[in-house]
């Protein structure tokens, strides 16, 4: 392991929290939330992730969720000292992955003998779908392993040799229901505005914006919190920005419904990007694990935004255009 890689293993965030006592579906989201991005609970009310840009953003919308759900909640950065290692930290977030992927592996062993127990068409359909949805699983689990728990392998071969038994079906295209068209004219000759350090949903959406809005577009990029936007500025994925998250959609999904573009290849990437910025795994394309290690590979090898916006843009570029002939 580099110097690097461990330097980044020993600044931890953590989130501290209170949420009100009601409604208590709140409680049961917030931590469901939590366990999506991968935390950990180091106390009852604070939740560990390793330090990074993503981890960091991941914290910060869910501290905005808390606050506006009536908690309190505060994100800070921690070099553990004393009461818990970092090795004991570590085992930590590898305990609760080797969960996940034992579970995984149950069910992939659960439905390979089904498949050997039933040979009708019905039941090989049912255990297909499931599959599909259990590799999806595997996906997701393996996003937020940040240290490499071992389980993943067994679960790993398990899948592959399931999916080995069954003969793939075609390939099946949703439809996706169309924004309603809203006036481009009012987004151009802006200055566009976002946090630094941008990742997938702001890569993205500067893309968005300079291929199908405004190719003379000017993207600046500030600190996150309290920016008070210039006349003619207009904010993206910020807390309070005039384009953003909205319910669970990402930034650029809003971008695509506020921009009026009715364009299905656009409408496939924004749920790859939906699912590598949230994490929830909403659509589950089989793209979406590629993409998003180009993704981090770009932001791994340039730390400056312009410089990852730029290197992004031929990855969505030929992304769109592969949306585009696979729909032709």
């Amino acid at each position: 392991m580099s110097d690097n890689a461990t330097s980044v293993e020993r600044r931890w965030l953590l989130l501290i929290h209170q949420l009100p006592s009601k409604p208590a579906y709140f409680r049961v989201k917030i931590w469901r939330r939590l366990q999506r991005i991968g935390a950990v609970a180091v106390k009852s009310t604070v939740y560990a992730l390793p330090a990074n840009a993503e981890t960091q953003e991941d914290f910060e919308w869910l501290l905005k969720e808390i606050i506006e759900g009536g908690g309190e909640a505060m994100v800070c950065e921690a070099r553990l000292i004393d009461g818990l290692s970092d090795a004991q930290a570590h085992a930590l977030f590898d305990a609760a992955r080797d969960e996940d992927y034992e579970a995984i592996a149950n069910e992939a062993r659960m439905l390979s003998a089904r498949l050997v127990a039933h040979a009708k068409a019905e039941e090989r359909a049912d255990v297909r779908a499931m599959t599909g949805r259990l590799r999806k699983r595997l996906a997701d689990v393996a996003a937020i392993d940040f240290f490499g728990a071992t389980g993943r392998l067994s679960a790993e071969s398990l899948i592959a040799e399931l999916e080995h038994m069954l003969i793939e079906d075609a390939d099946m295209v949703e439809e996706r229901q169309e924004a309603p068209p809203l006036k481009v004219a009012d987004l151009k000759g802006r200055i566009w505005v976002t946090r630094k350090g941008v990742h997938v949903d702001r890569i993205a959406c500067s893309w968005l914006i300079r291929r199908f809005i405004d190719p003379d577009a000017a993207i600046r990029f500030r600190p996150g919190k309290g920016y008070v936007p210039n006349p003619g500025e207009i904010r993206f994925d910020m807390f309070e920005g005039e384009i953003t998250h909205e319910g669970d959609r990402c930034s650029f999904e809003t971008l695509i419904a506020k921009a009026g573009i009715a364009d299905p290849a656009l409408h496939a990437i924004a749920e790859i990007v939906h699912d590598i910025d949230l994490k929830d795994m909403k659509f589950g394309r089989e793209e979406t694990s590629g993409i998003a290690s180009l993704i981090a590979g770009i932001c791994a090898a340039n730390p400056q935004d312009e410089q990852r916006i730029a290197q992004g843009a031929p990855v969505f570029d030929n992304l769109y255009q592969y949306f585009r002939a696979k729909r032709g």
